[in-house]
């Protein structure tokens, strides 16, 4: 039976879970104990997830602390751009004038510091918990290669610096995986003109044609019937 069910009252343990998450709360005294200062802050859902933000420098080092803790399995590692996009958003009506948008960059759970920061995901198979690493990325967007530490990453640290201009040191073969060799620019960030979308906005305004007549036995023309969604409206 779930805990949390609606049903009933919720026993007191999963209560006390949903507060005081005791296996989280370890972790992060654990990653405290094996990377001190470099563990720069942390975020924690009760019950849900943990995410933990360390320093630059320290980047590959945390990939070694994390295998010694007993995450021995590596779900995937990418990058973000804080930045606010300065073409909007793909949903703006292009008929009405664009809105008012906050240029601040925000970096989310943990905090941050610069515009761009990379994310890896990892789970311990033994206890099933799972963890988010994140960490700042300044000029000029170099950091350690994790493929010594999860063989893994290689893949994603060649989409990353592909997208995003993120070089990985110590990485062994940082090369294109969709683009052309000569391509300019970096696709993910905010600032990359999507020339597409400029030239018809994404997902854009749907050319909606008319429903077909349907005819009775006479040939004349008659509307066709409502759908359930018209109807209800």
């Amino acid at each position: 039976m779930n805990p949390l069910s609606s049903t009933g009252e919720t026993p007191a343990a999963a209560v006390a879970e949903l507060v005081h998450d005791t296996r989280r709360e370890g972790l992060i005294d654990q990653f405290r104990s094996a990377l001190g200062d470099k563990l720069v802050d942390t975020h924690l859902k009760p019950g849900d997830d943990l995410w933990l933000r360390v320093r630059t420098d320290a980047w590959r080092e945390t990939g070694h602390a994390a295998r010694d803790l007993g995450f021995d399995y590596f779900g995937f590692l990418s990058a973000i751009d804080w930045m606010p996009s300065p073409y909007g958003k793909g949903e703006d009506d292009p008929t009405e004038p664009p809105p008012e948008r906050s240029t601040e960059v925000k970096q989310g759970y943990a905090g941050g510091a610069t515009r761009f920061q990379v994310f890896a995901r990892l789970h311990s198979i033994a206890t099933g918990v799972g963890i988010t690493l994140k960490v700042d990325v300044p000029e000029p967007l170099e950091l350690e290669s994790w493929v010594p530490v999860y063989a893994g990453a290689n893949w994603h640290e060649r989409e990353t610096w592909e997208m995003y201009g993120i070089t990985f040191t110590g990485h062994p073969d940082l090369r294109h995986i969709y683009l052309p060799g000569d391509f300019e620019g970096f696709p993910l960030r905010k600032d990359f003109p999507l020339l597409a979308r400029m030239v018809k906005p994404w997902p854009g305004i749907v050319d909606v044609e008319p429903i077909p007549a349907e005819f009775d036995t006479d040939g004349e023309a008659e509307a066709a019937p409502a759908t359930d969604e018209a109807s209800a409206t």
